[in-house]
């Protein structure tokens, strides 16, 4: 089967505006600049990949069932803009948690890949021609060690700004209009030069 790249993202602060362990799907609201974003990255034609972590099923915050209207939501947002929701992948794991079972360390909250390595085992996704966009730096560690580029929104989410090899992004913008902006011009730039290539 053939591979296809996927375009990986993150939940709150890089699609939502960001509400600390909410599950109502009434109070979930696109980031600004995220709407037109979703919808110019929809023009791909690539998989589009929710990968967030989820601590408060851990810490008590809410059950882990609620998340299901979370993704329904999401569903119903992407449409909204003339997206596909391809996937929703969530980690409920936090080390301090309080609830048996989730109370760990797992290889599935980011910065860690595991997310990844599921979706892309799921949806035949070809990891290395995938990009994840996220609004802080374990997000791009998390597509950095899974082998995707990295696309961060500096939007001002990121406060410890801890830097190694794994958190340097490929390329940053505020707001996921933006990134779609670059990121659509980028990926034509890049099929052009294949093209070329295959030509000559």
């Amino acid at each position: 089967m053939a591979l296809t790249p996927a375009i990986f993202l993150d939940k709150d602060g890089t699609l939502l505006a960001d509400v600390p362990y909410n599950v109502d799907r009434n109070r979930m609201r696109f980031a600004a600049g995220a709407a037109t974003g979703l919808a110019r990255l929809a023009g791909l034609g690539l998989p589009l990949i929710v990968i967030s972590n989820q601590p408060g099923v851990a810490l008590g915050k809410f059950e882990r069932h609620r998340l299901l209207d979370v993704q329904q939501q999401l569903e119903c947002m992407f449409e909204r803009v003339g997206a596909h929701l391809t996937g929703f992948y969530y980690c409920p794991h936090h080390p301090q948690g309080i609830r048996a079972g989730y109370s760990m360390r797992c290889g599935c909250r980011k910065p860690e890949p595991g997310l990844l390595h599921v979706a892309a085992e799921r949806h035949g996704i070809d990891l290395p021609a995938s990009w994840f966009i996220g609004d802080i730096l374990d997000d791009v560690e998390a597509g950095r060690r899974a082998g995707c580029h990295t696309l961060l929104l500096d939007n001002g989410n990121e406060t410890e700004w801890v830097r190694d090899e794994w958190r340097e992004p490929d390329h940053v913008e505020s707001d996921l209009d933006g990134a779609s902006r670059w990121l659509v011009s980028h990926l034509a730039d890049s099929r052009g030069v294949i093209a070329q290539e295959a030509a000559s």
